[in-house]
This record gives structure tokens, sequence and C-alpha cells, in this order.
């Protein structure tokens, strides 16, 4: 992977955005296509990486793990494993974690809704087709 020149005018103007707008912040912890769906199912319960993936079968293994190491540096994700023979490794949220729930929830709540509205688009096109 290539080095970023701290320096340079782009990390600069991200650096900007990042302390002068609250979204920005925010799509800095929960950008991409993966985290909010992973915090999605962490919301839910507690869970074992072998359930994240069972949830998320889209996800590969590469951006699970990727995805779930950025969640818990940027503490919003708990790793916790217990010294047992195989490892018992769970995942649950953190207190910023548990915080970002009426986000996540109001996310899901705006698919439902958009998702219906979608699919009466598609039966309406459907029958007038036929």
């Amino acid at each position: 992977m290539a080095t970023v020149k701290e320096s340079s005018t782009i990390q600069e103007n991200k650096q900007y955005a990042l302390e002068q707008c609250p979204v920005s912040y925010v799509m800095e912890k929960i950008g991409g296509f993966w985290k909010p769906i992973i915090l999605y199912h962490l919301s839910q319960s507690d869970k074992r990486y072998s359930e994240l993936r069972r949830a998320i079968p889209a996800v590969t293994e590469k951006m699970l793990i990727q995805h779930l190491k950025q969640l818990e540096a940027d503490n919003l994700v708990i790793r916790e494993s217990k010294p047992v023979v195989p490892p018992f490794v769970t995942y649950r949220l953190s207190q910023a974690g548990l915080g970002l729930l009426p986000v996540i929830n109001a996310m899901a709540a705006w698919a439902f809704k958009d998702m219906k509205g979608d699919y009466k688009k598609i039966s309406q096109k459907r029958a007038a087709t036929k």
C-alpha cells in the first residue's frame, strides 16, 4: 500500500474537513460499505466472528477483519478474547458504538420505507409491460 504524505494539501484539506464538519467526522468513523452493516448486526447482540460472517455472507474474510480492526481502533467496537483453546473472541458495541444506534436505526428505518416505495415502482412497471 502506498504511504500517504502527512503534509500534503489533500491530507490538510481532509483534516480541516474532519475538524469543521460533523458529517465528515462521522463518515471517517463509519464510512465505507461494510462498517454500517457490521454495526447494525452488532446492535442486535454481541457476536463471534463466525456469526458475523454468517450474518453478512457477501463480505470477504479480509474486509471483515480489516473493518473490525478499524472499528475497534476507532473505539466503536470492543473485541473480547477469552484465553481458551480454541480462542473465543466476541465483538460488541462500545459506549461510542451504542451512541451510534439512533443513526444506524434511522438508516434502517429509512431503507425499509424506501425499499417499499421501490418495490411499488417495480411492480407498477411490470404490470404496465404485461
